[in-house]
């Protein structure tokens, strides 16, 4: 299911976009409000580590998909927003289902048929 670089850049995506979204809305408060630095360090660090995956990803996408750099720079732009790689999510999935139709479109009939 995760074959394409495109399906691996959602599903790290979904990832990175969940580590954000709770170290701002679990983590940070806990650090400012409660006084309990823990959290920040544990959800910021595997953050950390996702975004740079999703950076990896990407990159491996671009390539892939032969995007231009504008095309790649909205996805990376998403995910420095708190859920922007959710939003993000439907446009390459759209992207990568038009991508394989049109494949399949201009694709050679099989000869083993």
């Amino acid at each position: 299911m995760w074959k394409t670089p495109v399906d691996r850049l959602r599903l790290i995506g979904w990832f990175e976009g969940a580590s954000f979204v709770l170290l701002l809305g679990v983590a940070m408060p806990l650090k400012y409000i409660w006084g309990e630095p823990l959290a920040v360090r544990i959800v910021g660090m595997a953050h950390g580590v996702l975004w740079m995956g999703f950076c990896a990803v990407l990159v491996d996408a671009r390539k892939d998909q032969d995007w231009s750099l504008r095309q790649a720079a909205v996805p990376l732009v998403a995910s420095l927003l708190p859920f922007g790689p959710f939003v993000i999510d439907r446009r390459l999935r759209e992207g990568a289902a038009a991508r394989a139709k049109q494949q399949a479109v201009h694709s050679p009939p099989d000869p083993a048929r």
